[in-house]
């Protein structure tokens, strides 16, 4: 079932009894790369996965990333009805989560940020800038092999043909505006200076062949955020609730029932 939030601007699917749990989704992919989790998440809460701002039948924003997460924290605090709530983000969206809970301290009782960061390095920086100039110039069409690379293992891609269509047609219907002022704000993202804000538990995740945002990244966030804890994912690239849900669900249950 569907559900508009934030005055309207934010679309979001919804399933399931009990606590609020959110799941944000990454830039290169959409709300379905969840499908695998959330009928088992159900049982326990009330799932919401949002199209993020700009994606699917969510109204863009302007304001970079701030922006898209103050739009976000309208969402969640709706969503959640003045109780607690989860959220959890993949890559781009576990950005968004992250910077929503440094604008927002009491937006979430808890995180789980799955292959993201605090901030790239100067390589991961100019990846984003070579994606957005190369759809710029010749589409997303030009960089859906690029994209796909960055999302699965090539040897994951050619035993999943079917859901590599999916993923690919998926990509493809992405706002390109929306995916190059994305890559922008990515490209200049750096809230390592803010993480100590984040007073509430996180749960850190990474895929251990994340080509897109490398296990570096997780443990440099972890680091930095007063209470966090991380775990690798063995087998896994940056989409691993896709990849390896049965593996992603096991990792994320006890923290999600503490």
């Amino acid at each position: 079932m569907d559900r508009l939030f934030a005055d309207g601007t934010v679309n979001a699917g919804q399933s399931g009894q009990g606590p609020a749990l959110f799941l944000f989704h990454s830039l290169l992919s959409d709300r379905a790369s969840f499908d695998a989790i959330t009928p088992t998440l159900s049982q326990s809460f009330r799932v919401i996965v949002p199209e993020l701002p700009g994606f699917g039948g969510s109204k863009a924003v302007q304001g970079g990333l701030a922006g898209v997460a103050d739009r976000m924290a309208q969402a969640v605090t709706e969503g959640a009805g003045g109780g607690a709530a989860i959220v959890l983000g993949n890559g781009y969206g576990g950005f968004v989560a992250l910077q929503m809970a440094i604008r927002h301290p009491d937006i979430a009782t808890k995180l789980i940020l799955a292959d993201c960061g605090a901030a790239f390095s100067e390589t991961g920086r100019q990846a984003f800038r070579n994606m957005a100039a190369a759809s710029a110039a010749k589409g997303l069409q030009a960089i859906t092999d690029v994209a796909m690379r960055r999302l699965f293992a090539p040897e994951f891609q050619h035993q999943h043909p079917d859901l590599m269509r999916g993923r690919r047609e998926a990509f493809l219907k992405t706002d390109i505006e929306v995916f190059q002022a994305a890559c922008g704000a990515l490209a200049e993202l750096d809230l390592r200076p803010e993480l100590k804000q984040v007073k509430v538990p996180v749960l850190v995740l990474v895929g251990e062949h994340d080509e897109a945002t490398p296990p570096p990244m997780s443990h440099e966030l972890a680091a930095g955020l007063p209470d966090a804890r991380l775990k690798i994912l063995p087998g896994c690239a940056h989409v691993p609730q896709l990849q390896s849900p049965e593996l992603f669900l096991a990792t994320i249950g006890d923290f999600l029932t503490a």
